[in-house]
């Protein structure tokens, strides 16, 4: 039996001005794909483990966009490129028995609200009504009833951070196999929840969240269950069908899934006003920093983080530590390509004055101008902490302003590790204070060794502070947009056309 394999993924902020293009994904093909994704632990390697220890399967990978980082709405021209190469991919594959698509479900053009949607609703137009669809998504994604529809069944990560990339991508694969060669039949149950959740209580191993994460795990594992998850969707994007959803698919059995995922919504309603973050002001934060002598602060600057979609170039704390005369040990992320193409002309050692930080996002972050010695220049590329798959930040520099060491990046780089740092020279746990900017790291990253751990109430297109972003598309009311908010669970029932 033949398998296509292919992905399309990038979860961005609309918040976000500066919008990303085609030249922000890494493109493969065919058999390239296929040795990219054996060496990284993410999803399409976890079915690639599942599909290769079999015989009776040839695999046909396709296409494959993934975006370097997130970032800002993908530009109509280069969704109308990637889009036609996706389908024009389809096209071009033999007869198949089954499809597996990696996909995030956070993905946004400026032509197209729905880009996962659309994928899926043209495939099933390539591929026909009776060939199973299998999609694993973030569960930052927003399920869409399009997505619904036209796939056969979802898979969605059960970890937030997530670590659990590969281990999604194998519950995909042996979901798949399971429909071509015992015959189930899924059936999917959905009940949307008016809920945005962001906050230290969304951290599956710690927080409130991890007893509806229980209860989807158990489902999975129980009699007829093939697939649960809780969705909480990305606050930062922005379009009709944002929301948090419970899903849970069984075999054939409508009426189990719709009582466990009406369960699973009730569970997570129970606790949505606790699925906030606390927050601390820029001053007060900086006043912090400079009350600790001994130990790391870190400072969290979660309306930055280029993986939820930020344009990475925030200065909004730099600019309060240098204001406020901080004399420890600082280290900042920031993206600013001028900066260091002014660093690779004067080369390691030189001294030199630019302005850091509002090269992307202007409207909110004014460019701060500050003398400084390059230390170290790179071509910006290293491997992730955890995934082990390469990054790429662009030409990148290290700079000191005094005792404040910024590594800066001429493209926005996904931050929910340490690798920029360590790849350029710099250990979190010799500074006095790190701008992290992430909403959560995994814990021993970060958290556990530090003396304090704040999160700082900064500007920025992923701010934690929802109900001032401004958001005009998704269905309102919406918690925390709106204080008036009601639930009345009412599950949607999807059942492919067999």
């Amino acid at each position: 039996m033949n398998i296509i394999i292919a992905e399309c993924k990038q979860e961005v902020s609309t918040f976000n001005p500066a919008p990303s293009s085609y030249s922000d994904f890494e493109i493969t093909h065919g058999q390239e794909l296929l040795q990219f994704h054996r060496t990284a632990r993410n999803e399409i390697g976890g079915a690639l483990s599942v599909f290769e220890a079999q015989t009776n399967f040839v695999l046909w990978p396709t296409y494959s966009a993934r975006a370097i980082t997130s970032g800002g709405p993908l530009g109509s021209s280069s969704w109308t490129q990637i889009s036609r190469e996706f389908l024009s991919s389809l096209k071009n594959a033999p007869a198949v028995d089954g499809v597996y698509f990696s996909m995030h479900g956070a993905m946004s053009a400026q032509n197209e609200d729905d880009p996962e949607g659309y994928l899926l609703q043209e495939a099933r137009i390539i591929l026909g009504e009776k060939v199973p669809i299998i999609v694993s998504l973030d569960l930052h994604g927003i399920l869409t009833t399009r997505m619904l529809q036209h796939s056969t069944a979802t898979v969605t990560y059960h970890t937030y951070p997530h670590i659990d990339f590969f281990e999604t991508g194998k519950r995909a694969a042996r979901l798949l196999l399971k429909i071509l060669e015992d015959q189930i039949r899924p059936v999917t149950a959905v009940v949307k929840v008016p809920v945005l959740a962001r906050g230290d209580e969304m951290i599956t191993e710690t927080g409130l969240v991890q007893h509806v994460i229980r209860a989807a795990q158990k489902i999975e594992t129980g009699p007829g269950g093939l697939s649960a998850g809780m969705f909480w969707g990305n606050p930062f994007t922005d379009v009709p069908e944002l929301g948090s959803n419970s899903l849970v698919v069984t075999d054939g059995n409508a009426g189990l899934a719709e009582r466990e995922a009406l369960h699973m919504a009730r569970m997570f309603w129970e606790h949505h006003k606790s699925m906030q973050v606390s927050l601390t002001s820029i001053n007060d934060a900086v006043q912090i920093a400079h009350s600790i002598a001994v130990g790391t602060v870190i400072l969290v600057d979660a309306a930055d983080a280029p993986s939820s979609g930020a344009s990475g170039d925030s200065n909004s704390i730099l600019r309060a530590l240098t204001e406020s005369h901080f004399q420890g040990r600082a280290l900042i992320p920031i993206v600013d390509a001028a900066a260091v193409k002014v660093a690779f002309g004067a080369g390691i050692g030189g001294t030199i004055a630019v302005t850091l930080g509002g090269s992307k996002d202007p409207a909110r972050f004014e460019p701060l101008s500050v003398s400084a010695k390059v230390r170290m220049l790179s071509d910006g590329r290293f491997r992730s902490e955890h995934q082990r798959e390469v990054w790429n930040g662009g030409n990148s520099a290290v700079f000191e302003i005094g005792s404040i060491v910024v590594v800066a990046t001429s493209s926005p780089v996904s931050l929910f590790d340490r690798s920029l740092f360590y790849a350029h020279g710099q250990d979190p746990r010799e500074f006095n204070v790190v701008i992290v900017k992430s909403p959560h790291c995994e814990a021993h990253m970060f958290k556990q060794w530090a003396v304090r751990y704040i999160d700082v109430d900064a500007p920025g297109s992923t701010s934690a502070n929802v109900a001032g972003l401004g958001h005009k598309k998704c269905a309102r009311p919406m918690f925390p947009i709106d204080h008036q908010v009601t639930f009345e669970p009412q599950a949607i029932i999807y059942q492919p056309n067999y």
